[in-house]
């Protein structure tokens, strides 16, 4: 494992890197005593795996942002002041994996990059291609009650096709999460809390067994049942488990919860697309106004947001056209209401597609699936109903294209 400590202070670097690199594990360390903004990480195509930083001014921190969102596979260990939860933020997003207060001793940073190191898959000779690159669709509420978890259980159940697709269920609502309970009644092997215990060990066969296969190609991995248990989930056990889905499942639905935090965060980061609940009512869109502005000072792409319009009535005294311009979108998707099957789905832990096929509300989320996951069309069968009308959208955009062509 190649490492670079780079530090201002020469005490600092000097130490650090020697007890790295007298370290059992095949450790290997350069030390580099400047400040970052000086400092070329990347030399002649050579490439760390991980970098240790001490930052002791504004401009090292920003410059340490630049490099991670330049270089996005190193992984940081940071040794700087106390920060900001703003900025902790920020840390977490850049890369950084371990914090350490300024006064780190040799032992300290020796320590957190060890964690680091057990947790990299062992190299071997012919290092196989993951079979999947999985979607990663995370479901957020803009307010409490939005409709967010029963939206991201029963579009994950759509996803599934009886089969056809292989999709997961990650409840990331960490305290009070039941997303499991919107598709089955059976308890769950394991939780989000004892894999993140766990992480050092976790591979496919440990995360599919830790899952309720509550339908045909559907797993749920549960929240855990003790609240005090969040505590034991950090940023990079999601990293890490969220990355291991993806090449096991076609399609990652992560039920987020309301709160932002580091875990949630770093699941939002890693999601293709994001999807904010809400109803078409005053208090829904004052939250939703307030996440619209929160994604944009994480820089998410517009692309990657997407608002779902939960028990929509065209009735109703605010329009989709008010949320358009409140939100200053163009586009927001709709599920319609519908009391009766829903509850009755909800009361039963079954999805609603299995109770209610040819309901409005059933109906709407397969609109739903067909537009928030065209990928979907490359694993559909050729009987499907979503697999032909993802590839008669396919086929339409290739021609449309051709056209412009010309």
């Amino acid at each position: 494992m190649k490492l670079k400590v780079i530090s201002p202070i020469a005490a600092h670097a000097q130490a650090w890197a020697d007890a790295l690199s007298h370290a059992p594990g095949g450790l290997q360390a350069e030390c580099i005593v400047k400040p970052l903004p000086a400092v070329n990480v990347l030399v002649n195509g050579s490439r760390p795996d991980l970098v240790v930083v001490e930052t002791t001014s504004p401009q090292d921190f920003n410059e340490l942002e630049r490099l991670a969102r330049q270089h996005p596979e190193i992984e940081y260990v940071l040794v700087g002041s106390e920060l900001t939860r703003d900025e902790l933020m920020r840390a977490m997003r850049a890369g950084v994996r371990e914090l350490l207060p300024p006064d780190a001793s040799a032992d300290d940073v020796l320590y957190a990059v060890q964690r680091l190191a057990q947790k990299r898959p062992a190299p071997t000779a012919h290092e196989a291609i993951p079979a999947r690159r999985g979607q990663v669709l995370a479901f957020i509420g803009c307010k409490g009650g939005s409709g967010a978890t029963f939206a991201a259980a029963n579009l994950a159940h759509v996803l599934a096709a009886g089969g056809q697709r292989r999709v997961a269920l990650i409840d990331l609502n960490l305290q009070f999460g039941d997303a499991l309970f919107f598709l089955s009644s059976e308890r769950a092997p394991s939780n989000v809390a004892e894999l993140a215990r766990n992480i050092g060990r976790l591979d496919r066969s440990m995360l599919e067994a830790s899952m309720v296969e509550v339908a045909p190609g559907l797993r749920a991995l549960a929240a855990p049942e003790d609240p005090a248990q969040a505590a034991d989930v950090a940023p990079e056990h999601v990293a890490t488990l969220v990355e291991l889905a993806r090449t096991v499942f076609d399609h990652v639905v992560i039920d987020v919860g309301r709160s932002l935090t580091g875990v949630t965060l770093q699941a939002l980061d890693q999601a293709d697309h994001l999807f904010a609940v809400l109803q078409l009512t005053l208090p829904y869109i004052r939250g939703a106004r307030r996440l619209r502005d929160v994604f944009r000072s994480l820089g998410y792409a517009d692309a990657k947001q997407h608002w779902v319009v939960n028990r929509y009535e065209k009735s109703g005294q605010i329009t989709l056209d008010d949320l358009r311009r409140t939100l200053a979108v163009t586009e927001v998707l709709t599920l319609p209401n519908q009391y009766d099957p829903v509850a009755s789905a909800v009361n039963q832990g079954v999805a609603v597609s299995q109770i209610a096929p040819n309901s409005a509300i059933s109906k709407g989320l397969r609109e739903l699936a067909a537009q928030v996951a065209p990928s979907a069309a490359g694993t559909a069968r050729s009987g499907s109903w979503l697999g032909s009308l993802l590839r008669s959208n396919a086929a339409k955009a290739e021609k449309a294209e051709k056209g412009a062509e010309r």
